[in-house]
């Protein structure tokens, strides 16, 4: 560490003291302490995230009618195919009726063409009956096939109408408030949402990094999935964990932030769609490397320093690089060598060569 940089270290204390020779400590100062320690430690980058559902669904009416009957309870989890609201059949089951009676007609004339047609066949071998006879019944057997058809046609639009007079859920989830209540008249034209579901069990989490970490988080990538850690947005309790999916094509140009998204298997529905969280993403492990708490560390102008305790129970501003810090560990680069103590708290009344004694459990320790 450079001379005047120790002297910064020092700086605030020896402000207290009259100018001129400031006196000697004699008395040990109480202080926290703890040892550099080799360690492996996650690497790992953390952003503000938002809680999504991983699929969202709001279910309106596609055909027009009453609403007879909601079967769901605002809140309720229910699953993919489950029957959530009914609206009046009537009309469309008269008109399945109707088409389904339109082809049992085509269907009756048709066979009673296709007879003429053998007649007509049989008879124009022996000139019984002219080629313009017989060419007019084959068009007309022609005309009512492609008549069966469209009764087909019909009849398969008719069911799907009133299939959708039926409304189920798409997707497995949680239902929403209920929009519409039972006795209103629904128009798919205005398309009124009758309630909204989420998927919640997985869940989704979109966060924010500086777009400069993209190449370490594209190569991480390359090498397996990388495991994503959620937590309180205020504290530091862990909600779920989960994979990340993907990387945003694209970098958002007015804050600098690349967009990424997770998914979370969220077995206790700790998480929920629109949740403010703090979310780490663990890139790799940096196996034995030096750490202190991060409280050991301070700043100065020359960059960051910490207090070494001497045998002799003295403390000696030392220079050190940090790597990063992460989850209140400090990793150094290089430093004090392993084993040696430095003082994590109580630093305010330090000054290089203060004795020290170290507390432990509230007490001082000589």
């Amino acid at each position: 560490m450079k001379p005047h940089s120790v002297a910064y270290a020092v700086a605030v204390t020896a402000c207290l003291f009259a100018s001129g020779t400031a006196p000697a400590q004699t008395a040990a100062v109480p202080v926290e302490v703890a040892e550099v320690r080799l360690a492996d430690v996650p690497v790992a980058l953390e952003g503000i995230g938002t809680v999504q559902a991983l699929n969202a669904v709001t279910l309106r009416a596609q055909v027009d009618g009453v609403l007879q009957e909601v079967r769901f309870r605002e809140g309720q989890e229910v699953r993919a195919g489950d029957v959530l609201a009914q609206i009046d059949q009537g009309p469309y089951q008269a008109a399945l009726d109707q088409a389904v009676a339109r082809k049992a007609q085509d269907e009756a004339q048709l066979h009673n063409a296709e007879l003429n047609l053998a007649r007509y066949a049989d008879l124009a071998r022996d000139d019984f009956a002219s080629r313009q006879q017989l060419a007019n019944q084959q068009a007309l057997v022609a005309q009512l096939q492609a008549q069966v058809r469209g009764d087909d046609a019909a009849i398969a639009t008719a069911r799907i109408q009133l299939g959708y007079a039926t409304l189920t859920a798409p997707i497995g989830g949680v239902t929403g408030f209920r929009q519409v209540d039972a006795g209103n008249l629904i128009r798919a034209a205005e398309g009124t949402t009758i309630v909204v579901i989420t998927q919640v069990q997985p869940i989704a989490v979109i966060f924010t990094l500086p777009a400069e970490t993209l190449p370490e988080i594209r190569q991480a990538m390359a090498a397996g999935p990388l495991p994503v850690t959620v937590l309180e947005r205020q504290g530091s309790r862990p909600l779920g964990e989960g994979t990340l999916l993907l990387v945003n094509n694209q970098i958002e140009t007015a804050s600098g932030q690349l967009q990424l998204k997770a998914e979370l298997p969220n077995p206790d529905r700790a998480l929920w769609p629109g949740q403010f969280v703090t979310v780490r993403l663990t890139l790799g492990t940096d196996r034995g490397v030096p750490t202190v708490p991060s409280t050991a560390i301070q700043r100065g102008p020359d960059g960051y320093w910490l207090y070494v305790v001497r045998p002799d129970r003295t403390v000696a501003a030392q220079s050190v690089q940090v790597r990063r810090m992460t989850g209140g560990i400090a990793v150094l680069e290089g430093g004090p060598p392993a084993g040696t103590s430095v003082v994590t708290a109580g630093q305010y009344r330090l000054q290089s060569g203060s004795r020290v004694m170290t507390t432990a459990g509230g007490r001082p320790t000589p």
